[in-house]
């Protein structure tokens, strides 16, 4: 064990005296918080324990998938970090237990993706250009971002649907189920000059179809299309690995509830027809949690009346 990392120390002494573990489970316990340690020190560095974040654990936990380690190990690898947090936790070592927010799916299915706010505008800020595919690229992108729509609606989306004047799109989802979705100023200005010059362009002499999106030969834009674009464009605005359009509806639902939206807003925006599909599909930080607690709780509040 490294004889330095205190904390390690206490849990595993945890372990052996309080929870009278065989010494086999112990060596797993410790094998396991060890892996993913090393992990991160050659990744990025190791901050510490207290400094872990839940997108850290995402990313180990990919990486375990990447690595084709089988199902079992997986789960096994996030029940030791969930353990051990929750024991540094309830000892008050560290504030925050990143791994509650972390939701390990059922096998065959990956953990969902998101983009930071960061990243989002990085991408956003590359496509500053005046030529016909810069300006749909950025009226594409900014359009996932804002609405969380997903790529089969986005490609499919016609110029009827849009609604400028109210800032909002009738979407046909999924089981021809109707939905409104509401955009922001930024992603009007972004539509409406790819509308009024660049989608002319791009269609030329083709006959329109009424579709939002054209490819560069002035047809429809497919999901294929839309997924290759999306590839090119995050890798050249310096977002490495593979990424998929899915993760930027994700995205939006998570800013949407780490901002204070609540789940049934949410459920309605992605147009999901059960709550709990969104709470798959979402995370919410324990800060967040508990800002929301200390907020609306009733005891809490009739204290914040009391002070005034």
């Amino acid at each position: 064990m490294d004889n330095k990392d205190k904390k390690l120390q206490l849990f595993i002494s945890y372990l052996q005296n309080e929870r009278q573990y065989s010494s086999k489970t112990i060596t797993s316990y410790r094998t396991d918080l060890l892996k993913a340690k090393q992990f991160w020190q050659k990744n990025g560095g190791f901050p510490g324990w207290e400094k872990i974040e839940r997108r850290d654990i995402e990313i180990y936990l990919q990486y375990l998938a990447e690595q084709k380690l089988a199902r079992s190990s997986q789960l096994r690898k996030m029940s030791s970090l969930r353990s051990f947090y929750r024991f540094l936790t309830k000892r008050k070592i560290v504030k925050i237990d990143p791994t509650q927010a972390v939701i390990l799916r059922s096998a065959g299915h990956r953990l969902p993706q998101f983009f930071y706010e960061p990243e989002i505008k990085q991408v956003l800020d590359s496509l500053q250009g005046s030529d016909p595919l810069t300006q749909r690229n950025l009226a594409l992108f900014e359009l996932f971002y804002t609405t969380g729509m997903r790529v089969s609606e986005v490609s499919g989306l016609k110029l009827r649907q849009i609604e400028p004047s109210l800032n909002m799109i009738l979407v046909h989802g999924k089981g021809n189920k109707d939905r409104y979705v509401v955009f922001d100023k930024q992603t009007k200005k972004a539509l409406t000059n790819y509308l009024s010059a660049a989608r002319i362009k791009l269609l030329g002499n083709k006959i329109d179809s009424d579709n939002v999106f054209l490819n560069s030969r002035g047809k429809v834009l497919t999901d294929r299309g839309i997924e290759y674009i999306m590839q090119k464009v995050f890798n050249s605005a310096g977002i490495n690995g593979k990424v998929h359009p899915h993760e930027l509806r994700h995205t939006f639902a998570t800013a949407m509830l780490n901002n204070g939206a609540d789940l049934r807003t949410v459920q309605e925006l992605l147009g999901h027809s059960n709550l709990s599909t969104t709470q798959i599909y979402t995370h919410v930080t324990m800060t967040h949690l508990q800002s929301d607690y200390e907020k609306f709780f009733p005891r809490n509040v009739e204290k914040d009346e009391a002070k005034k």
